[in-house]
């Protein structure tokens, strides 16, 4: 039997080595799974260039449907996350999808306002407790140094299914249109919800849920030192955080960090969920070329969260990486809304891009500064799941201010609020260097 070895003891290359493989293993694969997650959550916005017509939704119901999806999302993800870290990521991560997948394909068959509200919105429930579920998981195999560039690697893939997804939807419902029955928009839903489903169950036998229980990713000394690595750290944080599940609730940094993604996030749903009928309002274009035009802010998004994640590594510098990007993301969304040209308005929506999703990968390296055990799963996933109300406050403010004004201007601005609100409370947390 093999002898763990301390941190201090690590022979040369071993930390390089093992994480390399987890990053090959565990954040690539978790990457794929959120690449199809993200699609399926916002592909609705295309779909809407065919079907907000044809089933008579106005911009306020399809601001109000596309976001009830996150009031599911909020009310399930704290049970779900806490029954994730009972049974165990494997078993429930695999549930999650196959039962996402199902939902997702059911928006195919959307016959009107209310049977929109109700798909959305189970489609929250299915998709509960995914994204806090996999920043759960990488805690049991990431040590805190290489945890941002863990969820960054991760975040990405709401980008990169963006980059992806777009250019694909936009075909999609321009090329299956009438194809045995059934509009674009409807193919859409059920070719893109199906491998959820497939993938559902690759997880279930892919998915090794510890360290501990590994013998095929890593060597016998690769697997004790990290188990031994990851023990340490929890040890100091048990001894300046907390482990107890109801104590998150008594916690004023819990709610700090709620409302600060919560901020954040009203502006990146108000702006994904309703980009491409943005771009599309410039004229002139059909449905393909507005999802090629509508992934180019995500490519922007990509980079600067990976350069800003790995920088934010570099120093172990969290707080002012977060709060500022998220300042810098309100600044260039509100100068997007008074560009005097479409081609001013798309690269500033760029930077907008780049700085804005930046905070989805350096944030979550904040909470696990103090919470560990249950109070982690439960923390991620409360944080998480209270401010998916911005998620539905988002496109919902978006839709109404677009009836209300019949422009996408003041949408924007009222968007670019928010993330400027959330840097203001990201600065008044007190936060330490992750060494």
């Amino acid at each position: 039997m093999s002898t763990a070895l301390p941190l201090t003891e690590a022979p040369p290359g071993l930390r390089a080595g093992t994480m390399k493989k987890l990053y090959t293993r565990i954040v690539l694969y978790c990457f794929v799974l959120f690449i199809i997650n993200y699609l399926d959550r916002v592909n609705v916005g295309f779909a809407a260039l065919q079907m907000n017509e044809e089933l008579g939704l106005t911009p306020r119901i399809f601001g109000i449907g596309a976001g009830i999806f996150f009031l599911g999302y909020m009310a399930f993800e704290v049970p779900s996350n806490l029954i994730l870290h009972k049974v165990g990521p494997r078993i429930w991560i695999a549930r999650i999808m196959v039962t996402w997948g199902i939902i997702s394909c059911a928006m195919a068959f959307t016959a009107g306002p209310w049977s929109f509200y109700i798909l959305r919105f189970l489609l929250g429930v299915a998709e509960a407790g995914f994204a806090p579920g996999i920043l759960l998981y990488l805690t049991y195999w990431f040590p805190a140094k290489e945890r941002g560039r863990a969820v960054a690697g991760f975040m990405t893939a709401t980008v990169l299914s963006s980059v992806i997804g777009a250019p694909l939807s936009g075909w999609l419902i321009s090329s299956t249109h009438d194809f045995a029955g059934f509009s674009g928009w409807q193919w859409m839903f059920l070719l893109e919800g199906a491998p959820a489903i497939i993938l559902g169950v690759v997880t279930f036998f892919y998915l090794v849920d510890r360290p501990e229980q590994d013998r095929h990713w890593l060597t016998p000394a690769e697997r004790d030192w990290l188990v031994a690595e990851l023990r340490q750290e929890q040890s100091a944080v048990a001894g300046h955080g907390m482990e107890d599940f109801r104590a998150i609730f008594r916690d004023s940094r819990v709610w700090l960090l709620t409302l600060v993604y919560m901020c954040n996030g009203i502006a990146i749903y108000g702006v994904v969920l309703w980009l491409p009928q943005i771009v599309k309002s410039i004229g002139g274009l059909t449905n393909l070329q507005t999802g090629l035009v509508s992934a180019i802010p995500f490519v922007f998004a990509a980079i600067g969260l990976i350069v800003i994640a790995r920088n934010s590594d570099r120093t172990g510098e969290r707080k002012l990486h977060t709060a500022l990007s998220g300042l810098f993301g309100g600044l260039f969304l509100a100068a997007s809304a008074f560009a005097p040209t479409p081609l001013i308005g798309l690269a500033l929506l760029c930077c907008a891009a780049f700085v804005l999703w930046a905070t989805l990968g350096v944030f979550w390296t904040l909470p696990t500064q103090f919470l560990t055990g249950a109070a982690a799963a439960g923390g991620l996933a409360a944080i998480n799941g209270f401010a998916q109300l911005g998620g539905f406050f988002g496109p919902t403010l978006v839709g109404w201010v677009r009836e209300s004004t019949g422009s996408f201007t003041y949408s924007l601005l009222a968007l670019a609020v928010f993330p400027v609100i959330g840097c203001l409370i990201c600065l008044s947390l007190k936060a330490r260097r992750d060494a």
